[in-house]
């Protein structure tokens, strides 16, 4: 952290992570794959990306890395959940979050498709918004915040230091949310600087 750039890991268990490793790095970060607890260490934030929320779930357990990402977490590391990384914050896999997601909601493979969205937060222009056998926010807990809708259900929110979203937002050259977490990241890190 002697450079001052933010250090963002992103979860390399399975799934497009070294999509986010470019788009972190484009935006200005020092981008770490994490396959280890020990690689957590010293970071500013956290992406877990899409890909199958099982196989990252068994992946975590089997490395360790669930109990160290929940530790990091309640240390006020912030997480931003993509696609399968959404479902993987939720209450139902790592606790981070307090929402629990429906698998597969739009349907399977075939079923994906690409939508304009507003998402608070990013501004008025839509982002370009790839689902691929997405999930969307079943349950929300009062203190979750929704920041985008599909037909009325939830498909970005944030709760404290979780952002988590059902699309992939490294597939297109919108930069925007990737920008929105770096920000939560340099604000947990002035807020951990200023309570030492």
């Amino acid at each position: 952290m002697s450079n001052g750039l933010l250090r963002i890991g992103v979860l390399a268990i399975q799934g497009d992570f070294e999509a986010h490793h470019r788009m972190l790095s484009s935006l200005g970060a020092e981008a770490h794959e994490v396959r280890t607890a020990a690689e957590l260490d010293g970071l500013d934030g956290l992406v877990i990306p899409g890909g199958e929320s099982t196989t990252i779930s068994m992946g975590m357990e089997r490395d360790g890395l669930d109990e160290a990402i929940r530790s990091s977490h309640a240390a006020g590391m912030p997480i931003l959940g993509s696609c399968a990384g959404m479902i993987v914050c939720d209450r139902d896999h790592l606790g981070l979050a307090d929402y629990l997601c429906r698998r597969n909601a739009f349907g399977r493979q075939l079923q994906s498709f690409e939508e304009d969205l507003v998402v608070a937060g990013l501004g008025e222009e839509p982002v370009r918004a790839v689902f691929i056998r997405a999930p969307w926010v079943e349950e929300l807990g009062p203190e979750v915040e929704v920041l985008a809708e599909i037909r009325g259900h939830p498909v970005a929110v944030r709760d404290r230091n979780v952002l988590a979203v059902a699309f992939h937002a490294e597939l297109t050259d919108d930069s925007r949310l990737h920008a929105a977490f770096m920000a939560m990241c340099t604000s947990a890190r002035t807020d951990a600087r200023a309570h030492r």
